[in-house]
């Protein structure tokens, strides 16, 4: 169980979004710089924060989850809401947006054919998980995956928003970076290179090395990698953690360390900020730096136009865009009743407190994400919820087989029986079971089943087909689009 003390909670939310805005604006003058970098202070004018995307698409997140409740958000929501109202057309960012638009479902968006699935746009993002699940890593890192798939598939930008979500939510709690890093770890595959990445900036710090030298170290890293290179985020997570080591615990030598290092320096500050914001409360932001930045809240990948749109349509209550730090925090804190239901979390006016079997449960790879295949998609449904996982990816040829495996969770113990019907294009045909035997809503693994799908002389360049499912005893019809590119 934890209680936490409402003052101290709202503290530490503010904190983490002060900390946030003054790192990106320390950090923007000198993005995509990709050597080391000359940085003392701030070098744009008092009093007015720049605007920053690591900021902007969070605001998004907040409006879903204020929209649609959170039971409701996974990787296709976000997704949706990110072509309404997210504008921005580079990177990963751009991919994400094309491939969603040609029809094909997050979080496999961010895996096809994304060249920039192991950037930096994911793992930039993951506050507000963090801040609507205080000290719950689970769900923390849970919601940081469907986001950052989106965008970045299975790739290393996913781990990354997954390790930074861990450390995040668990800090609310744990003041201790070396821990918070070792839960971060805990929470990502010993196989993916994040994990190595971080791994080799400890073992630098451990061994008494300068900031700079352990700096060099992941450059020449990921700069030997093909995959990887500049702007990507396996080394710029490593900076913002050089910066949290060597920083020691002074916010600004932290993020003037995480800015020297160059690369994503706005992304590395920002998320440095934010972590110690969570860590420490108000009380480590110093005040010449608040005092110079200011509260404001200035967007830029906002489309302003659908957002318009959106609040005069009808009259319904609306979730506004906040406009300042406080403003963010305010709506968090009146939302988290809604994300902390049923999750143990208690919010008081007396002290905060939590059990060592609480923080014992922040260690560990929850997602399993080592055992997910890079194509495949969920879908939430009245009585059951599906996985669809592609073998070999979602091209097809002429005259060829695709094998298609359906995972169900079913979710009431009165569904007994589902059956399979499909509905696809022209001469194509498929064979595997009409009608499947469903267990109840406590197995694990959940029961799955596979389709081969044949397809004839003619195939397009997008081919969607239908999984219909039905149901002994119920009234309900789930239809799962499936897409194939020829």
């Amino acid at each position: 169980m934890i209680r936490f003390n409402k003052d101290e909670l709202c503290d530490k939310i503010y904190a983490c979004w002060l900390g946030k805005n003054i790192g990106g604006t320390l950090g923007g003058p000198f993005e995509c710089i990709k050597g080391t970098v000359e940085c003392d202070g701030f070098v744009i004018e008092k009093g007015k924060p720049l605007p920053n995307d690591d900021l902007d698409l969070q605001l998004v997140w907040l409006m879903a989850i204020h929209e649609e409740g959170p039971q409701r958000v996974n990787a296709s929501l976000l997704g949706t809401y990110w072509d309404e109202y997210i504008t921005p057309p580079w990177g990963e960012y751009g991919v994400a947006k094309g491939n969603m638009r040609f029809g094909i479902t997050p979080p496999i968006s961010g895996q096809y054919m994304n060249e920039w699935k192991h950037s930096n746009g994911a793992w930039i993002r993951t506050e507000v998980w963090a801040c609507l699940y205080p000290g719950d890593v689970e769900m923390a890192v849970h919601y940081a995956f469907e986001d950052a798939s989106v965008d970045h598939g299975m790739g290393e930008g996913t781990y990354a928003a997954v390790f930074v979500a861990a450390m995040e939510a668990a800090a609310f709690f744990v003041n201790n970076l070396q821990e918070l890093i070792t839960i971060g770890l805990s929470n990502i595959p010993k196989e993916c290179k994040m994990y190595t990445y971080i791994s080799k900036a400890v073992e630098c710090y451990d061994n008494g090395m300068t900031w700079l030298e352990a700096r060099n170290i992941l450059t020449d890293m990921t700069l030997q990698d093909p995959e990887l290179g500049w702007m990507q985020a396996p080394a710029n997570v490593g900076y913002a953690i050089i910066g949290l080591l060597w920083g020691e615990g002074d916010f600004k030598e932290t993020l003037l360390i995480a800015c020297r290092c160059g690369d994503d320096t706005d992304c590395t500050c920002a998320t440095a900020g934010s972590l110690l914001g969570i860590m420490h409360g108000t009380r480590i932001i110093p005040r010449d730096w608040h005092e110079y930045i200011g509260d404001e809240i200035v967007t830029i990948s906002l489309n302003e136009g659908n957002l318009r749109s959106y609040y005069t349509i009808d009259k319904k209550t609306h979730f506004h865009m906040p406009k300042t730090c406080t403003e963010l925090t305010d709506k968090i804190m009146k939302i988290l009743p809604v994300t902390l239901y049923k999750r143990e979390i208690e919010l008081t006016s007396g002290e905060t407190q939590i059990g060592e079997d609480v923080i014992a449960s922040f260690y560990g790879q929850k997602l399993s994400l080592h055992d997910r295949a890079e194509y495949a998609f969920e879908t939430i449904s009245d009585l059951c919820d599906y996985r669809v996982e592609y073998d070999g990816g979602i091209e097809v040829l002429p005259n060829s087989e695709k094998k298609i495996i359906v995972v169900i969770h079913n979710k009431f113990l009165s569904v007994k029986l589902a059956s399979f019907e499909w509905i696809l294009p022209e001469g194509w045909t498929v064979e595997g079971r009409k009608n499947m035997k469903l267990g109840g809503t406590w197995v694990r693994p959940w029961p799955q089943t596979e389709f081969v799908i044949r397809t004839a002389e003619n195939v397009a360049p997008k081919n969607m087909l239908i999984l219909k499912v039905t149901y002994e005893s119920h009234h309900n019809t789930e239809l799962i689009p499936v897409l194939l590119l020829g």
